[in-house]
């Protein structure tokens, strides 16, 4: 495992993460027994950044990577969770409101819920779930989390970005009010290359890449009957609803055929496609088994994707929100 510098915090964590939003349950039935055990072999295969939030499973993400956490003995693993806010956004809605979206007492109920949950007595990474463009201005919810980080409650404060806008952290990046912005980032979401990756450097904020596999579609391995194999309300079975899912699959197949046989798999060629950017400090795939995270660790050996290959999957970014 290789290890990159988390922003100005000094941290070096894992340049995979494990995302957790898989064993909260929402992508379809789990067993929570399953999810430590993958829990563990993940940290003892390096990996020591575990990425959750309230909103996954209602918290039952949280309470699995809880009890992972009471039975793991090694090295330090730094968890980051997320509070979601009282009212989400309208996806449509281009320049929402944000003061009033994360009160006070939204805030620390979140944190005392999700340290009860975690078993811990201090997150290391509290992120706002959902940001806005004016969050920067608007600055209710920072004198919360400054005020929890003074009471030794959170020790860094990070935000998520809304799907499709990386832009909208532009104006926090510059002011470096935050550690970290997390921000979809994949072949086909391109777009936080262009602005918001030199700025987040710029000012040292550190930046996690979410779904590097596109929810599932880059890992190659859909065929036509796939979406009618998924459990009616599951989270990908709502995504890729209607006419998404079959042109997904077109586009993948497109990026197939772009790739070649550079690469064994498609799914290596995304993450490392993701891994490729200095200003990335981890991505955070979800893992469900010990085989998926043994298959994402062997991406962590400092192999990048070719510049002209790199170059050639630019046509292929697509931009959509599964939302709206």
């Amino acid at each position: 495992m290789r290890y990159r510098t988390f922003g100005r915090t000094g941290w070096q964590v894992s340049e995979i993460g494990f995302g957790g939003w898989q064993i909260g349950g929402g992508w379809g039935a789990v067993d929570d027994d399953a999810s430590v055990r993958t829990l563990l072999h993940a940290f003892e295969r390096g990996i020591n950044f575990v990425d959750t939030a309230q909103l996954y499973g209602a918290g039952h993400s949280e309470t699995v990577i809880g009890r992972a956490l009471k039975l793991w003995r090694g090295n330090k693993i730094y968890v980051a969770t997320k509070a979601q806010p009282t009212v989400w956004p309208d996806p449509d809605d281009d320049a929402p409101a944000f003061r009033g979206r994360f009160p006070d007492w939204h805030l620390r109920e979140n944190v005392e819920n999700s340290l009860r949950r975690l078993g811990v007595e201090r997150l290391d990474l509290f992120q706002l779930h959902s940001w806005g463009p004016f969050g920067h201005r608007e600055l209710d919810w920072l004198e919360t989390l400054n005020d929890l980080r003074c009471e030794g409650k959170i020790d860094q404060i990070g935000v998520s970005l809304r799907d499709n806008r990386p832009d909208e952290g532009m104006n926090l990046a510059r002011l470096g009010l935050v550690a970290s912005q997390q921000v979809i980032f994949n072949i086909f979401e391109q777009q936080p290359r262009d602005a918001l990756f030199p700025t987040a450097q710029s000012s040292g904020t550190a930046i996690i890449a979410r779904v590097p596999l596109d929810s599932g579609s880059l890992v190659g391995h859909w065929t036509s009957d796939s979406y009618a194999a998924w459990e009616d309300g599951s989270q990908q079975h709502q995504m890729f609803r209607g006419a998404r899912f079959a042109e997904t699959l077109s586009r993948v197949e497109a990026i197939k055929s772009e790739i070649g046989d550079a690469f064994p798999t498609l799914a290596e060629a995304a993450m490392r496609y993701v891994l490729s950017h200095d200003a990335v400090s981890l991505l955070i795939p979800g893992m469900k088994t010990p085989q998926e995270v043994d298959m994402n660790v062997a991406y962590s050996d400092g192999a990048r994707l070719p510049d002209d290959l790199i170059a050639r999957l630019e046509p292929h970014a697509w931009v959509r929100n599964f939302y709206r």
